[in-house]
């Protein structure tokens, strides 16, 4: 999907000449990666052209995995990534880059039609997702303790519908995640553009259990959310939007909170009016900072969360990074302006603390 807001970011230029631990040739299919974190002397921004990534290993590899093949699928269905990981003495930073020629941040944006009326674009497929109005997602998912998971990685933990039915539910989506054994679970960072990311630099700090139920979410969850967070802008009867921007030059496509004023239908055809609301996330839901840029056709994700968290839930939705000498498996993705589609890889990464 082409953008609906002009970008205005410009050139970004990452150091990337430091040399490559494992590439994707080499590896067979279900064998594992390795990224080794590097020590740091003190702590670093969030900054993804801090010296410090210069000499960073790195780990590239291809994103060509997707749960499912929606007929007509505009977006990308592989793409190249690369990753590398650096930490302090409180906490774990990840540096990942990916290829993009789009740069979407338009999700379900209210549109102003010929005759008068506001329309909110949308463009579901069969299973009920969206693949052409939404935002840029990208998603890290730790292993804490689900079975398998250091062997395939977060496929583990994703359910395809059979005969119309998941876990014996009725189910026309394409997949659902959760994992195969109550008391099992894995850590989510999941990036969402709009969201959380562009106005907040955060991640959603989400995780999955062994929850079998359409109804309550399947398993992936939110850890816990004090304030904050996202809601549409929409009327009750959700034919136009509710608020508008303070600002008449805001030209981004979500609406903070503490910008919104109560809608003024002053538009012409064609305009465009958010619709989302936006505000920052408190609580350990927002336990993952999280830098973002788009330049050049990529996206550069800088993630900063403490090595060890700590609030009543922390070991069951949280990896905990309390033993350098442990292996901590992983896995990421990419979501091309898709709601639930994205592209990932086979296997899960192996993280070792140097």
């Amino acid at each position: 999907m082409k953008t609906l807001n002009k970008v205005v970011t410009t050139g970004l230029s990452v150091a990337l000449a430091s040399s490559l631990l494992m590439g994707t040739s080499a590896l067979a299919k279900g064998e594992k990666y390795t990224l080794d974190s590097a020590k740091l002397s003190a702590p670093i921004t969030l900054d993804a052209n801090n010296p410090a990534w210069a000499t960073a290993p790195k780990l590239d590899l291809v994103l060509s995995e997707t749960p499912y093949k929606p007929k007509g699928f505009p977006g990308l269905t592989s793409t190249n990534a690369t990753l590398k990981s650096l930490y302090d003495n409180d906490s774990i930073y990840l540096f990942m880059q990916y290829e993009d020629p789009t740069y979407s941040v338009a999700r379900y944006p209210w549109i102003k039609q010929e005759d008068g009326s506001w329309k909110q674009m949308k463009n579901k497929d069969y299973t009920g997702h969206e693949n052409t109005y939404y935002e840029d997602k990208a998603g890290v998912y730790w292993d804490i303790n689900a079975r398998g998971f250091a062997k395939k990685g977060c496929a583990i933990t994703c359910h395809m519908t059979k005969d119309g039915l998941n876990a014996g539910v009725a189910d026309t989506s394409a997949g659902r995640k959760y994992t195969r054994k109550d008391g099992q679970t894995v850590d989510m960072w999941h990036w969402k553009s709009v969201r959380t990311g562009l106005a907040f630099d955060l991640s959603h700090d989400q995780y999955v259990d062994h929850v079998k139920s359409e109804k309550k979410n399947w398993g992936r969850h939110g850890d816990e959310k004090l304030s904050g967070g996202y809601k549409n802008n929409m009327t009750k009867d959700k034919k136009m939007p509710m608020y508008m921007s303070k600002n008449a030059d805001n030209k981004l496509t979500y609406l903070v909170n503490a910008d919104k004023v109560p809608f003024v239908d002053t538009f012409k055809a064609g305009d465009m009016v958010p619709a989302i609301v936006v505000s920052k996330m408190t609580g350990s839901a927002a336990d993952i900072m999280t830098s973002s840029v788009y330049a050049d056709g990529k996206w550069t994700l800088v993630f900063k969360r403490a090595l060890v968290t700590n609030h009543p839930k922390s070991k069951v939705q949280d990896v905990q990074f309390k033993d350098m000498k442990k292996d901590y498996y992983f896995g990421v993705s990419a979501f091309d302006n898709t709601q639930i589609n994205h592209m990932y890889h086979e296997g899960s990464i192996k993280l070792n603390f140097k």
